[in-house]
């Protein structure tokens, strides 16, 4: 990591995404790069997103749950 850049953090949310905070680079499973167009990403948990692998709050309809 380059002293230029902030670090990156991950922030579970109970029952939600997987907030991401900072430089990171995003891969498709076939190596593929996702451009996140900012530095802060909410990751889907739930796997029902229409905009994977980023979060669009469909798991508030779900009922999705977190283990605590």
């Amino acid at each position: 990591m380059s002293a230029d850049r902030d670090p990156v953090t991950i922030t579970p949310y109970p029952d939600g995404p997987l907030l991401v905070r900072g430089h990171v680079e995003l891969r498709t499973a076939d190596g593929e790069p996702i451009d996140p167009g900012r530095r802060t990403v909410a990751l889907c948990r739930c796997g029902l997103s229409a905009v994977k692998p980023f979060c669009d709050g469909t798991h508030k309809a779900s009922g999705f749950r977190t283990d605590d």
